[in-house]
């Protein structure tokens, strides 16, 4: 049997299909900002664990040599730490060898 759509029924289709690409619309934004929330969120983890490994570093170097580190070069080369100087910008800043270096990590 045939049945003939009124226009009723033809808006009434028209509005859920507007509603549902609304709907679609909103998640996917939602998504995208949530998402970069979460990237910005672990860069400043990141920064966070690679200045604590310099700190150690640091720490380490004066418990076996009795004095802190000058520069961070000395660190990588002879306590093997590594970081990734393309992702982060370290300061690394030593006043004197019985001072605890300052030491701040901003990610790129």
């Amino acid at each position: 049997m045939y049945h003939e759509k009124s226009y009723r029924d033809l808006r009434r289709r028209r509005r859920r299909r507007v509603t549902a690409l609304v709907v679609a619309c909103l998640v996917v934004v939602a998504v995208v900002i949530g998402f970069g929330t979460v990237q910005q969120s672990l860069r400043e983890q990141g920064a966070a664990a690679v200045r604590d490994a310099v700190l150690d570093s640091a720490m380490q170097c004066c418990a076996i040599e009795g004095s802190y580190p000058s520069s961070l070069d000395y660190l990588e080369q002879e306590y093997g730490l590594r970081v990734n100087h393309d992702d982060y910008v370290i300061t690394y800043e030593a006043f004197a060898g019985n001072v605890m270096p300052s030491v701040v990590v901003v990610p790129r």
